[in-house]
């Protein structure tokens, strides 16, 4: 069964839960300062880790203090589902430990 797109009254609804994310070009999006670029590249190894345990990837830009995500479902036609704010809460669960922000 594939995943359903989220309506906008829920996509608004979990954003509330979900400070400094955004919905940009039909995407989910956050960007993260860290301490430095060390900082930075251990946060994106995090993140790919979670998207293995999740099986459901972003897009990662890591710059040199900084890391940039931005997700969506493609089997779900690029829209938000599930998915992408469950990748969202568990980056947010572990990017403090980076000392993002």
């Amino acid at each position: 069964m594939p995943t359903q797109p989220l309506s906008q009254k829920e996509i608004e609804d979990r954003l509330r839960e979900l400070p400094g994310w955004s919905v940009e070009d039909a995407r989910l999006v956050r960007s993260y300062r860290l301490p430095d670029h060390f900082a930075a590249t251990a946060l994106v190894v995090h993140v790919a880790q979670v998207q293995q345990e999740l099986n459901h990837h972003s897009d990662l830009t890591l710059g040199y203090d900084s890391v940039a995500l931005a997700v969506h479902t493609h089997s779900a036609g690029g829209a938000l589902t599930d998915k992408d704010f469950a990748l969202a809460e568990r980056v947010e669960a572990i990017a403090p430990g980076h000392g993002a922000h």
